[in-house]
């Protein structure tokens, strides 16, 4: 178990798992935009529109899913102090901020033409705006915030309030009346998304996942080498 959390291993390991996406993460990106963009259907309502579909849910997901990683992150660093930890959230959550606005900006692309407006105080669209807000909010607290026991109470309390609000981006469409739809991919009951729709949101989301977790990896290399330089010049 020591082994797993010591900094030297986790960046040995990052370094092979890095190479091993690289080499995969472009052909599967290449191949879900074919699909996405000339083999998938156009909807029958929303036309060629739906194709924004296939960059804008990857995106909402992983930005969710951002958040929720940092959110256990921060818990388990204000409970344990693992030095690593801070490191693994700090390189994740800039990423997780980017896909957050590209959601909100493919959603904006995809509200015009299905709704005739770019924006509407949505529940579910303002409190993907409010996600947002929460990522910034957290990535200025530790940076600016230099005391470590300071910087890490700040970005745990911002992450717990952080996770009601994923509560409510999941569960907005069900208890509010809203312009976005009702979940159409559900685990375990039905789902309304065609099964020739799913396979490019499929591989979108895979591929989309796989530069996610590149970059991850090439920030925490880069903030680790950081660290280490700072130590040396301490001593």
């Amino acid at each position: 178990m020591i082994k797993f959390l010591n900094p030297s291993y986790i960046f040995r390991l990052t370094g092979k798992l890095l190479n091993f996406l690289k080499t995969f993460v472009i052909p599967i990106v290449v191949i879900g935009l074919i699909f996405s963009l000339f083999v998938s259907p156009k909807d029958y309502i929303q036309g060629d529109a739906v194709r924004i579909m296939y960059v804008h849910v990857p995106s909402a997901w992983i930005s969710l899913i951002s958040f929720a990683t940092i959110s256990f992150l921060c818990i388990l660093n204000f409970i344990f102090k693992f030095k690593s930890v801070s490191l693994i959230y700090k390189s994740l959550a800039p990423i997780g901020l980017t896909f957050n606005i590209i959601a909100i900006v493919t959603g904006s692309l995809w509200g015009q033409p299905t709704w005739g407006t770019w924006w509407a105080w949505d529940a579910r669209l303002t409190s993907m705006l409010i996600l947002m807000l929460f990522y910034i909010i957290f990535i200025f607290s530790y940076k600016l915030i230099s005391n470590p026991e300071r910087s890490i109470k700040a970005c745990t309390s911002i992450s717990v309030l952080g996770l009601v609000n994923l509560a409510i981006i999941k569960y907005s469409v069900d208890w509010w009346p809203t312009l976005h739809q009702t979940s159409s991919i559900n685990v375990g009951k039905e789902t309304t998304v065609h099964f020739y729709m799913l396979i490019p949101l499929g591989l979108m989301l895979f591929g989309l996942f796989m530069y996610a977790a590149v970059i991850f990896l090439m920030k925490y290399r880069i903030e680790t080498i950081r660290l280490k330089r700072k130590g040396l010049k301490k001593l």
